[in-house]
């Protein structure tokens, strides 16, 4: 059985460590390298719910895209019990868990977030969206869409719980995604002749300028539009090491709900 520091190196083969961002925090996080691993989870994040699974189905390795600590945006100070990260972190270290974490480097690689993305949603011959430094990838449909069909599509193929959208009177063929919170690429997608842009976390003025920039788009949530990786992961280390037991969490899933007028 391979090694948690083994199986780091064959999920840098498929991300590069090269390619994560300079803020960011990639590959083996929690855990002995030295661990052989037998069994693992594999999820968006490494939430309690999904440290609880791991446990319970005898893991010895979550592997995920979110860093399980990031001093970026919440830093390490303590390892408390009464802290929902120091809580998950105790709960790591008790169980003997490993953690890998393929981040920003994922986002950009061959194959990872934005390719499985643009995979799911079938678009045709996809390729790097100009001017978002791997970040994005934009293709075509088979055939154009209405904006409103689109977004139904959408919503079906990444299962989302709703898409919210901005029509900038334009049906759908050209079209750039960008897994997770790629807002700020809307103008590469507009310049790069895109007419629509399929990403996450949109604020209230990126949908109220959409029409301005002339491009149709979509706030498929974070998780939707990132989770189908996860699926890619697990097809590379079943390949690298098939005797490797590995599944996809089943407690980690889209949190946001969307109430429709009318229901």
């Amino acid at each position: 059985m391979p090694t948690a520091l083994e199986i780091e190196k064959s999920l840098f083969e498929l991300a590069p460590k090269a390619g994560a961002m300079d803020w960011d925090n990639v590959g083996l996080l929690v855990g002995d390298p030295a661990a052989e691993i037998t069994r693992a989870l594999a999820a968006l994040d490494v939430t309690e719910a999904v440290a609880d699974e791991a446990i319970a189905k005898g893991c010895q390795l979550i592997v995920s895209h979110h860093p399980v600590m990031n001093c970026r945006w919440l830093p390490v100070q303590t390892l408390r019990e009464d802290t929902p990260q120091g809580r998950l972190l105790r709960k790591l270290v008790r169980a003997n868990m490993c953690v890998i974490c393929m981040h920003t480097n994922l986002d950009v690689a061959e194959g990872g977030v934005n390719d499985v993305l643009a995979y799911t949603l079938r678009l045709e011959d996809p390729g790097p969206l100009p001017g978002t430094d791997g970040l994005a990838r934009m293709g075509r449909l088979p055939a154009p869409m209405a904006l409103r069909d689109f977004a139904g599509y959408v919503s079906q193929a990444l299962d989302c719980n709703g898409v919210r959208y901005a029509d900038a009177g334009k049906s759908v063929l050209r079209v750039a995604v960008g897994g997770g919170a790629c807002g700020e690429y809307a103008d590469a997608a507009a310049a790069a002749g895109c007419d629509t842009f399929v990403t996450s976390d949109l604020g209230y003025h990126a949908f109220l300028d959409a029409a301005g920039k002339g491009i149709n788009l979509l706030d498929a949530g974070h998780f939707p539009t990132e989770d189908p990786v996860c699926h890619a992961l697990i097809d590379w280390l079943q390949g690298k090491f098939p005797g490797l037991s590995i599944e996809k969490s089943t407690s980690h899933r889209e949190v946001i709900q969307f109430y429709i007028k009318g229901e």
